[in-house]
């Protein structure tokens, strides 16, 4: 057999069970080529403009090629180790290791390239439907084309080309350091197998559940008034990332065989031969499998957590936008109003309007403020309110010694938690009028121009209210003291109407505003942010669920053997079939569950920083990662029944 032979016998070979390897190869590649294009696209200027885009998008693409890099190392590691026989065999029968370097750089170079190429080619096909999602998800009016970049072909080849150069080293590396008798003993090292479980495991087991469990714990308290300095939440911060990422790792050295060992001696030692397939593999493998656990499970886990952290801002500019614009169209300036009335009359537009009267006052809350954050607001004597009067509202009649907030700020609440009931002063130039606290409310009346973004509205009777208004202090009102809502009568008319608006200009000194623009800002930043991580954290899920994929091939292998006595004993393939459904929930199952349960917690912990809305967005996200990641689960099973139906 020549060497060119000998060649193209490898590569079909590779080609036939490293399948999944050139997919993610390809679909790398074709993505990074894809986003490069994004950069140089002239048609993508008003994206990238969006938050300084550009510069998020060139990020993302050095992100990209540090997962890419990582994953075809650690893949490229795999492989060689299971030629390592090969190669040993090669210098058994004479050849030289540089003869052998050779040889593998060529079947590596094709192999290597030609996905290389592939990739490009799909990049440059599906860069336009790319681009579609980037301006359909940050609302851009523009034309996606299909453009074809020089500098981003250039720039792909030389990133992919250094990291082959980078994988060839590593290849030439080992084939340098590794003896004739030590390429027969590298796969039978690369595992470890324990028999009994010894004192030390336990306690690290039980340590790791521990200290994940004290992750979660502070997490839940990280915003409930616990930590009252910035210091003393940086350090909260810190050690729920150190806790939960040193707890994993001991977790999975650990834990993992503990609870399994309880399983198997609550039974025992009589187990079946699911069992034995499953809970006996997964004890002894996850334990060397450590460290490449503990990466792919924070990585997931952060992953799904900002995923599902720019999807809830998303997913909530709508009622953000509510929030902030409390009509369709909001005024402060009545020539403003006037203008746009006019227009709308011009396009036969229909809408009702709301007029209400504001002023600022100072507020005594010291019974009412819980203890809070301190720098945020360190004097709750002197706390300024906007102040209406119930007659401009039609849902509330208060009596006189009475007020209600409304409007109250999710986040504020979190670092300013105000007691449901009690007793305040509101306070005008001279005059301080005692007042018993009802409580917060959700509804907001007013848009962000009088409450600063978040500062409670306080409903008063009008006679309070007048009382008020006769003893203003100057140096706390806002230039304008009524707030104008525009609500249009029929929503179909709102793009129209908002269009309108955007001609006048109103939006240039923030003292007029459009909801829909105020959402669609929202969208546009976070929808871009949302972009970015969703096609980073998919390139992460191919390349480490392909991770956990190539380990099980090679545990099918080195295991071949004892389904062959299996199958001699009697059992099935369908019996052994069972087990090994089993052992593949748990390897691809117990990384999934702990990812989205860190995750969960880490969103749970702050995802009123981003949105009003908490379970919808974040569950779509984690359904949709979890649907992604069963599938290499499948793949895996698959190759375990070719592997025992070879077995015999």
């Amino acid at each position: 057999m020549s060497i060119n032979q000998l060649i193209l016998r490898n590569l079909k070979k590779n080609l036939k069970n490293y399948y999944l390897y050139v997919f993610a190869l390809i679909f790398s590649v074709a993505l990074y080529f894809a986003f490069v294009t994004i950069q140089y696209d002239p048609s993508t200027a008003e994206a990238k403009s969006t938050i300084k885009g550009a510069a998020s998008l060139r990020a993302a693409s050095i992100l990209l090629v540090a997962i890419v890099s990582i994953f075809l190392l650690y893949a490229n590691n795999i492989f060689i180790k299971r030629r390592s026989k090969e190669i040993g065999l090669f210098q058994l029968i004479g050849m030289t290791k540089s003869r052998i370097f050779r040889i593998l750089s060529t079947e590596n170079f094709i192999l290597y390239f030609s996905s290389l190429l592939v990739g490009i080619f799909l990049g440059f096909s599906v860069s336009r439907f790319i681009m579609m999602i980037l301006f359909k998800i940050t609302k851009v009016d523009a034309i996606a084309t299909l453009h074809f970049s020089r500098e981003a072909l250039v720039q792909t080849l030389i990133v992919f080309g250094a990291i082959y150069l980078l994988i060839m080293l590593v290849n030439y590396m080992f084939i340098k350091k590794q003896t004739i008798l030590g390429l027969f003993r590298v796969l039978s090292s690369t595992e470890e197998r324990v028999k009994k479980l010894s004192v030390w495991e336990i306690i690290i087991g039980l340590t790791g559940i521990l200290l994940i469990g004290f992750g979660y714990y502070i997490s839940t308290k990280l915003f409930g008034g616990d930590f009252l300095t910035m210091n003393e939440l940086f350090l909260a911060m810190a050690s729920i990332l150190g806790s939960v990422i040193i707890g994993t790792y001991l977790f999975y050295k650990g834990s993992v065989s503990f609870i399994f060992h309880l399983i198997r001696k609550k039974k025992g030692g009589y187990l079946n031969i699911n069992e034995v397939l499953s809970l006996t593999s997964i004890m002894f493998r996850m334990k060397s499998n450590a460290l490449l656990l503990t990466i792919i499970t924070t990585v997931s886990a952060l992953a799904i957590g900002l995923l599902s952290l720019s999807y809830i801002s998303y997913y909530s500019a709508e009622k953000t936008a509510a929030n902030y614009v409390a009509a369709d169209f909001a005024f402060v300036k009545p020539d403003e109003v006037e203008k746009f009335k006019n227009a709308l009359h011009e396009q036969h537009i229909k809408y009702s309007e709301k007029k209400i009267e504001v002023i600022q006052a100072k507020a005594n809350l010291s019974h009412v403020m819980e203890q809070n954050l301190q720098g945020i607001n360190s004097n709750p004597n002197k706390m300024q309110l906007p102040v209406v009067s119930d007659r401009d509202i039609e849902k509330w009649d208060i009596s006189p010694n009475e007020t209600v907030f409304t409007g109250y700020n999710d986040l504020l609440q979190k670092f300013m938690p105000l007691k449901n009931s009690g007793k305040i002063e509101l306070k005008g130039k001279k005059l301080a009028i005692p007042q018993t606290f009802l409580g917060l409310k959700k509804e907001y009346y007013i848009s962000w121009y009088f409450t600063a973004g978040g500062i409670p509205v306080a409903i008063v009777d009008q006679t309070v209210f007048n009382q008020l208004k006769n003893d203003l202090d100057p140096s706390i009102q806002t230039e304008s003291s009524v707030f104008f809502g525009l609500h249009l009568s029929d929503e179909k008319e709102l793009e129209k109407a908002n269009q309108l608006f955007k001609k006048m200009n109103f939006g240039e000194d923030r003292n007029s505003d459009s909801r829909l623009d105020n959402s669609n800002q929202q969208k546009s930043n976070m929808g871009l942010m949302m972009f970015i991580v969703g096609f980073l954290g998919l390139t992460f899920l191919i390349t480490s669920g392909c991770i956990l994929y190539f380990k099980q091939m090679g545990e099918s292998e080195e295991e071949k053997p004892g389904y062959t006595i299996l199958r001699k004993l009697g059992f099935t393939q369908e019996d052994l079939v069972k087990g090994i459904r089993g052992k593949q929930l748990f390897s691809f199952g117990i990384p999934l569950v702990i990812g989205l349960s860190h995750s969960y917690f880490a969103v749970q912990s702050g995802w009123f920083l981003f949105g009003a809305e908490l379970w919808t967005p974040m569950l779509i996200v984690m359904v949709i990662y979890v649907a992604l990641y069963s599938i290499f689960g499948i793949l895996s099973i698959q190759y375990y029944k070719k592997v025992i139906k070879e077995a015999l």
